[in-house]
């Protein structure tokens, strides 16, 4: 007779799932430093979040009046809602600590920086955005990436056929 679970807590329930990431800043972008910030969110949102049916390849992180705004993110109205439905692409603010802010914003202030949404994840059931501080890339820089990737790749082929 197999036993019964009861009320135990979900194992998978505490670790982080990556929701949607943008792969896009990683290709166009150094990124120095990464922090994680929460996201205020209306109540059709996070569910849309939970689905999986939000993008940030094309969103962008602007400093207002000492906080943080994440503008450019999509996020599909969730399908069972009503009229509580959120509008997709509205600019959401991001929680950070005020220090954390003005370092963001002095390190923007130098040329070349800005802000960039790394991913969103859900965090012990709470949606947050990691932002990373960015300097572009030029094509060389491009070039040489794709070019490092290719060689690993090659490397560990030729790994896996000496096995």
């Amino acid at each position: 007779m197999a036993k019964k679970q009861g009320n135990k807590p979900d194992e998978n329930a505490n670790k982080d799932r990556v929701v949607t990431q943008n792969r896009r800043a990683f290709h166009d972008y150094f990124i120095e430093e990464q922090l994680e910030t929460g996201v205020v969110l209306s109540g059709t949102e996070i569910k849309s979040i939970r689905e999986g049916k939000a993008t940030i390849s094309e969103a962008y992180v602007r400093i207002q009046n000492g906080e943080l705004w994440l503008i450019g993110s999509h996020i599909t109205p969730y399908t069972h809602g009503s009229w509580t439905n959120h509008d997709p692409d509205r600019p959401r603010k991001l929680l950070a600590h005020s220090r954390e802010i003005d370092e963001l914003r002095r390190a923007t202030e130098q040329k070349g920086l800005t802000i960039v949404p790394l991913r969103i994840r859900l965090k012990r059931g709470k949606a947050k955005v990691d932002i990373g501080v960015a300097r572009g890339k030029k094509l060389y820089d491009k070039r040489q990436a794709s070019a490092e990737r290719d060689a690993k790749r090659a490397m560990d082929r030729a790994r896996s056929e000496d096995r």
